[in-house]
């Protein structure tokens, strides 16, 4: 495979398997629509130019294969001309399986949440130890500067997400990446653009779980009945992590601290190791524990565990801190699952007692967007003491099943919490200037660009 063309480069797996080919030696180019950061700065930093929009011509003839994104659909114009011309196509995660992960001990991190954060520090760990691995996953790790690496070592550590593969082929990404340990931290509905119901998801969940060779490790979940379950799928060995007494990996003695969390693993009721992390909220503790566990699969001592996990610096847009501006403290965060979103804010809270905390939603993923989660987001943002509603991102979703902002915010006055819609995001700016005040705490979610609020609203608080 010498050159390749992407058809949707700008999404984070495509932009990054893109960058990684590229360091491969194979020519890589590739088309999309309004690219955005972080994934338009991994591609420019190399050197990699995408042609915006899509056009037949844009495919040269030197292409001797052609990767189609999921996000791809028929009526493509350049989808159109590759199946015209019989090229030779293919879906991302087969990519992967083929140039990477054969000749690999693979680790595959899956579940609803905390994926891209546990992938992170499971790839952390194992550099910081000395282990030097890959990683592939769908965000920016911090200590990495980069949502890939590509090391010498044996281990892939690779995000493993339940989304389709590609138009052709609607099972999911994750089972085509060789499992040698699976990690599934929790399973819930989620991407209602793909699964009609928990049921089709738990089916993808299961066939991800018999994938594993009987030499393999899964490691699931004790506080998420639905990662718990997948145990009975297995022909491998099981462990279980989380705060519930029976699991093997368990966190004892959490503490919030100034610089984070600090608490006690415990491995099989025996104390393994005290850990300080810099990451806050119980859900991060699990997302430790989860690394932990991983991390020791691949031969990593408690030591070099509890150091790793103390230089860990995160992964951008997981309740990242864009700044503090007159005392006012700016974050951003990836949230927009309800459950996601409740725990943000629990961990929010958890740091900063007696503050104020402004919650600010975009709902934009196809699950958030839909009046389903109407009743579990309200729940999620009563953690909060200030709530803006921006708009449905989706329009294309039905209006009979479209989440309404307006139903949300009357859900919330009801129960005491102070919150607006408002539909521009510049009013949004505007209002969130004028009244936030020393010692704030602004939380952004949202799974998109969401119009460059962040930025906005860190320089209107600077001029306020």
């Amino acid at each position: 495979m010498r050159h390749v063309h992407f058809i949707g480069i700008g999404g984070t797996a495509m932009a990054t398997l893109a960058v990684m080919l590229k360091q491969r030696g194979v020519d890589v180019q590739g088309s999309d629509q309004a690219i955005y950061p972080p994934m338009s700065d991994v591609l420019a930093a190399e050197g990699i130019e995408p042609f915006d929009d899509f056009r037949p011509e844009q495919i040269s003839g030197d292409v001797d294969l052609v990767i189609v994104g999921n996000a791809i659909s028929r009526g493509n114009v350049e989808l159109e001309a590759v199946l015209d011309q019989k090229m030779a196509y293919a879906s991302l995660p087969e990519v992967v399986r083929n140039q990477f992960l054969w000749d690999s001990r693979s680790f595959v991190v899956a579940g609803t949440h905390g994926k891209t954060t546990t992938a992170a520090l499971v790839a952390w760990l194992l550099t910081h130890a000395g282990r030097d691995p890959s990683l592939l996953m769908g965000g920016v790790a911090k200590n990495f500067g980069a949502s890939h690496r590509l090391g010498r070592g044996r281990e892939f550590v690779i995000e493993g997400d339940e989304y389709d593969s590609a138009f052709f082929d609607k099972t999911a990404k994750f089972l085509k990446y060789l499992p040698d340990v699976a990690l599934v931290g929790n399973l819930e509905f989620d991407h209602a653009d793909i699964f009609d119901d928990l049921d089709a998801i738990r089916l993808e969940f299961r066939r991800l779980v018999r994938l594993i060779p009987g030499q393999g490790l899964l490691i699931v979940g004790a506080d998420s009945d639905e990662a718990f379950a997948l145990r009975d799928e297995a022909h491998c060995r099981v462990e279980s992590f989380g705060l519930s007494s029976g699991a093997d990996w368990k966190a004892v003695s959490i503490t919030t601290v100034e610089i984070g969390t600090e608490f006690w693993i415990e491995r099989d009721d025996e104390p393994f190791v005290r850990i300080t992390s810099p990451l806050l909220g119980d859900y991060n503790v699990r997302n430790v524990l989860a690394a932990t566990a991983m991390a020791a699969a691949a031969g990593v001592d408690a030591k070099d565990i509890a150091n790793g996990v103390a230089t860990f610096e995160g992964v951008k847009r997981r309740l990242e801190l864009l700044g503090e501006v007159r005392g006012v403290t700016l974050y951003d965060d990836f949230a927009h699952h309800p459950t996601a979103v409740a725990e943000t804010m629990a961990a929010v809270r958890a740091a900063h007692p007696g503050q104020r905390i402004w919650a600010i939603f975009e709902p934009r993923s196809a699950t958030a967007c839909r009046r389903l989660v109407e009743a579990d987001l309200v729940s999620a943002l009563m953690k909060a003491d200030e709530v803006v509603l921006a708009p449905v991102y989706r329009k294309t979703v039905a209006e009979a099943m479209r989440l309404s902002p307006e139903r949300v915010i009357a859900m919330l006055t009801t129960n005491g919490v102070r919150a607006r819609y408002l539909s521009e995001v510049e009013d949004i700016v505007k209002v969130v200037a004028e009244e936030a005040r020393e010692g704030d705490q602004i939380v952004i979610m949202s799974n998109g660009a969401f119009a460059g609020i962040h930025n906005k609203l860190l320089t209107a608080l600077s001029v306020a």
